[in-house]
């Protein structure tokens, strides 16, 4: 299959020189090109099936490209406003959701969940080994720790069998809030898709709004997200990538279906999933990284305080090993990111001013080399600002 690389939209930014491993290049060869000149390569060891790379600062787009295929059996290209499953890079959506109204006074990061949602009272702590019966915990989760993953709630539920999308949000996280915490609140990480989720129930029940609603009237549209939600329609579905795993001999890819997820995508008695469910395009995760980056203000609009952007962003886990803050997973001091279950990525680096995008829709890649790919994309993106 002969492979393909495209501009969508590029700019005359000539990237600095950078040394980059690349597959088959020799020890100590340099390269300076743009990311989809780094990632072509990998496209041509059918390594991976095709990617949306998008670099920008506040002010400018310093490099938007698209390399490979969005369907490698059509040998259909990507294009820049090709749709993705974003996975977990819905969650810092949803904190951004639920700060809004922490700004607004109406909800307290360090209240008990249970305050607004009465189905929380009496959750227990599992039984272990020490604790041979079930009991209650020192203190009530909090919406803080349902917010950096120190909750105890469970990855996912115990009872949708890995999908994230079945029965309404409502019906969900009441079918959650029975299940037994899996350790005291604060005193672990576990990342939790269910924790996310109860934020989502959290902002229906303070807003008096569906959580599709309230992230569409508040967030979404005014940002002029147009493609991003929990249930694309079918025309937005004729633009989604494909996507992929590596087959059995781990010599290319084969195609799969997105396995937390219920088909038919466009069908209504989908419900929304806040800690994994959105489809996106480059363009509108920008226009989000962008209010980010800018102080939670974008075109004279003001999203989120100052004060609120910073707990958000910081790291909220204390003593423990994983930096996660409020929604997002934090790298340093400014720097902070999330990425998605199918391998995309958004990350800000607010010293350099630097917001990078990578959508693929890849479940493992096709080759040894596939984990070079996300920072070989990085280190061209960090190369490509001006001196």
């Amino acid at each position: 299959m002969p492979a393909t690389r495209h501009r969508e939209r590029t700019f005359p930014l000539l990237l600095c020189a950078a040394a980059f491993w690349l597959g088959t290049a020799a020890a100590g060869e340099a390269a300076s090109a743009t990311p989809g000149v780094l990632l072509q390569p990998y496209v041509d060891h059918h390594t991976l099936a095709g990617a949306v790379t998008l670099v920008a600062t506040s002010a400018r787009v310093l490099s938007f490209e698209t390399v490979g295929w969005a369907d490698l059996a059509a040998q259909a290209p990507m294009r820049g406003d090709t749709l993705f499953w974003i996975a977990s890079m819905s969650k810092p959506l949803t904190a951004t959701a639920l700060m809004m109204l922490v700004d607004e006074g109406k909800v307290q990061l360090d209240d008990p969940v249970e305050t607004y949602l009465p189905e929380f009272a009496g959750q227990q702590l599992e039984a272990d080994a020490e604790h041979l019966q079930a009991r209650a915990p020192a203190h009530a989760p909090t919406l803080r720790q349902m917010l950096n993953h120190t909750s105890g709630m469970p990855f996912l539920s115990a009872t949708t069998h890995g999908k994230i999308d079945l029965g309404p949000l409502r019906e969900a996280v009441a079918i959650d809030a029975r299940q037994a915490l899996k350790f005291e609140p604060g005193t672990r990480y576990q990342y939790s898709n269910t924790g996310i989720d109860t934020v989502g129930r959290i902002i229906e029940v303070v807003s008096g709004l569906g959580y599709e609603d309230f992230m569409a009237q508040r967030l979404l549209a005014p940002l002029g997200m147009r493609d991003t939600s929990c249930v694309p329609t079918a025309a937005q579905l004729l633009r989604l990538a494909k996507s992929y795993h590596a087959n059995a001999a781990k010599s290319g890819l084969e195609e799969l279906a997105i396995n937390y997820l219920t088909y038919p995508l466009d069908a209504r008695s989908r419900s929304p999933s806040p800690g994994g469910g959105f489809f996106s395009t480059a363009s509108d995760l920008l226009a989000f990284a962008r209010m980010i980056l800018d102080g939670g203000e974008a075109q004279g609009r003001r999203y989120l305080s100052a004060s609120a952007l910073t707990e958000m962003t910081s790291k909220q886990t204390g003593a423990l090993t994983a930096a996660y803050g409020l929604g997002w997973a934090v790298a340093a001091p400014g720097s902070f990111g999330h990425s998605g279950a199918y391998s995309t990525d958004l990350a800000i680096d607010q010293p350099h001013g630097l917001i990078t995008i990578f959508l693929v829709q890849h479940n493992g890649y096709g080759g040894s080399d596939g984990g070079a790919i996300l920072p070989a994309f990085k280190a061209a993106a960090r190369a490509a600002l001006p001196p």
